[in-house]
């Protein structure tokens, strides 16, 4: 398959038809509750380190929960080619509901990670599931648009979760930010269930056993989890070893956990992903890579926004809400005008034009670091980096989903999706080594920390702009399935 122009997109009614309606209402019911679970936490996350102490773990308080989620998504991707998607979405729940149960009642910032880690392995079946019911159900030209609506379902949380959180964490405790969320929880994954009943199963041929006679979908998704995981727990373990090793005060240590961190993480990125990911083959591959990209460099500016504001600037909660509400709400509005325009100017355009914007929106907002400067005047510069990610990140799931062969959907998402997450993890990482740093310097370096944060996210940004002429066109790229993988 060429890239060829998309195809005319219909009016965003046909996705509320009798048709697609339950899929439309599931799938946003799950993202409505993703996104009140981001916002929230993020908004009290600084509530919960002067409550539990350990600044240096306040990135691994995200990274855990990517990392996690790095597990559930190359486990649930294989699964998903076999089987109905119901099943692996709902071991996703549990898992989800038991993280956030462990994290409100967790009494040290240690446990709080490991909470966090347990939260990330269920929610990682959550988007990969969406986007291989997408991929299932939706003709090519719908798909914008349910993307689109998908980050329309961010607007509400945008709106009223942020505040909430900050009141509910100045009010009653931080701990009530995670346990009031287990009953939408249960709400959307009960809606987002009863949807993907009719969506159909995996089309990949049964596999055979050692008789010849064909596997049940469970056993051949069974063995193909047992040979994707030692895979994905390299690459989880890759990243953390790496993720340890920078925050510690030593060189030397600093330096041999990169290299072993590194030499784990790589090759086991390079065998979960198409065949050309990491040297941005063109195309689909190129695709996968620069979604870790698009959320390496935006999240690692995002992370540690509250930060900046509470910590460094001394600015009550309600700010932070304010500007991770208006940047949401940015997101979305990206993401509807990609949506209208990508039939005519297809993902190249608006990957480039995103990521510049995502470039300026950090680089403007860094002049709040300055107590000369209103800090409130984030609330308008980050909603620039907001639109960027709106207009730039959807344009890679539409690559993957054109190109990606019908019986590769879960795996080609599980890569996507898998990139996404790593993007995030090491960015937070990253930047929570950096801040980690400047917080044993005392002093003003907090201030400079939190500075070079932002532009070694501005920096990436930068680079994912210049690479987007990669996303096409190109012939479809085959996902590689070697013994550990397939």
């Amino acid at each position: 398959m060429t890239s060829a122009p998309f195809a005319s997109t219909v009016g965003t009614r046909a996705l509320f038809s009798p048709r697609y309606r339950e899929l439309t209402v599931g799938l946003v019911s799950t993202i409505t509750l993703v996104a009140l679970e981001s916002l929230a936490i993020g908004t009290v996350m600084p509530i919960v380190a002067r409550d539990l102490g350990s600044l240096a773990l306040y990135g691994w308080v995200f990274s855990a929960f990517f990392l996690g989620s790095l597990l559930g998504i190359v486990v649930s991707g294989g699964a998903l080619d076999r089987m109905p998607l119901r099943r692996p979405f709902l071991a996703g729940l549990f898992l989800f509901a038991a993280g956030l149960i462990a994290g409100g009642l967790a009494p040290t910032m240690p446990i709080l990670v490991v909470a966090r880690f347990l939260q990330g392995l269920g929610g990682g079946a959550i988007p990969t599931t969406a986007y291989v019911a997408i991929a299932r159900t939706l003709p090519e030209h719908l798909r914008p648009k349910m993307f689109a609506i998908l980050a329309t379902a961010w607007v509400l949380p945008a709106v009223l979760g942020p505040a909430i959180a900050a009141v509910v964490g100045a009010a009653v405790g931080w701990r009530w930010v995670f346990l009031g969320l287990v009953p939408f929880l249960v709400v959307a994954g009960a809606a987002a269930l009863h949807a993907l009943r009719d969506v159909p199963g995996g089309t990949v041929a049964p596999a055979p056993a050692t008789d010849g006679a064909p596997l049940a979908p469970e056993a051949a998704a069974a063995i193909a989890t047992a040979r994707r995981l030692p895979t994905a727990l390299l690459a989880a373990g890759g990243s953390t070893v790496f993720l340890v090793a920078i925050v510690v005060p030593n060189p030397a240590i600093v330096l041999a956990g990169t290299i072993v961190g590194l030499g784990m993480l790589l090759p086991a990125f390079v065998r979960l992903t198409p065949a050309g990911t990491l040297w941005l083959a063109r195309g689909l591959p190129a695709a996968v890579l620069l979604r870790g990209t698009l959320t390496f460099g935006f999240f690692t500016a995002d992370a540690y926004i509250a930060l900046l504001l509470q910590e460094w600037r001394g600015e009550p909660p309600l700010l932070t809400a304010l500007v991770f509400t208006t940047t949401s709400l940015a997101w979305s509005a990206g993401s509807w005008i990609q949506a209208r325009g990508i039939e005519r100017r297809g993902p190249r355009w608006y990957m480039r034009v995103g990521c510049s914007l995502v470039v300026a929106g950090i680089l403007l907002t860094m002049p709040a670091l300055l107590p000369g400067v209103p800090a409130a005047v984030a609330a308008v510069t980050f909603t620039v980096a907001g639109l960027g990610m709106g207009l730039a990140f959807s344009a890679t799931a539409l690559v993957v989903l054109k190109q990606a062969a019908p019986a590769e959907q879960g795996s080609a998402s599980a890569a996507l999706q898998l990139s996404d997450i790593l993007g995030t993890a090491l960015g937070a990482g990253i930047g929570g080594a950096i801040v980690a740093a400047g917080g044993r310097a005392g002093g003003d370096a907090l201030g400079w920390a939190l500075a070079v944060t932002f532009t070694v996210a501005a920096s990436v940004m930068a680079f994912a702009a210049v690479s987007s002429a990669r996303l096409g066109p190109a012939v479809p790229a085959r996902m590689v399935r070697s013994a550990a993988v397939d």
